[in-house]
């Protein structure tokens, strides 16, 4: 008895964090509406990990309900996440050598370091993107 609501608490678990991811999903289509006029007619080529949310039923219900088609990720491929390959890096280098005596001090640091991202630093990451998935998919191991 005690499995069985071990199991029935972990597939409600699964529905609340679905239902949260879906609740994002609905804020970035609102986003893509207002910001990118059209895009959502056009289709919406989306990619996310294999986490439980992202692959829950009611999930994949959502994504087949507004036709946002998928591009598979294969499991912990970190190579294909633009804040991996491309964020962090440069976000460590800047922070480099830096010490804050406040948790505001940092966050105010991080303020000012995004705010001053040039809109290319973006566009790269994402453009690369492409170039990285299509690697993966042609070799038999992934990116290495």
């Amino acid at each position: 008895m005690d499995r069985q609501f071990e199991e029935m608490g972990g597939r409600l678990n699964e529905l609340k964090n679905s239902i949260r991811y879906c609740s994002t999903l609905d804020r970035l289509k609102e986003a893509i509406r207002r910001k990118r006029p059209g895009l959502l007619r056009r289709g919406v080529v989306f990619q996310h990990d294999n986490a439980t949310p992202h692959s829950v039923n009611l999930t994949q219900q959502w994504l087949q309900r507004y036709c946002w088609e998928i591009l598979p990720h294969p499991a912990h491929s970190s190579d294909l996440a633009p804040s991996d390959f491309h964020l962090f890096g440069p976000l460590k280098r800047h922070l480099g050598g830096m010490a804050f005596e406040t948790e505001d001090d940092l966050i105010s640091e991080l303020r000012d370091w995004f705010d001053n991202l040039d809109v290319d630093f973006f566009r790269v990451g994402i453009n690369s993107l492409l170039s990285r998935w299509q690697k993966m998919h042609r070799s038999p191991r992934g990116l290495r």
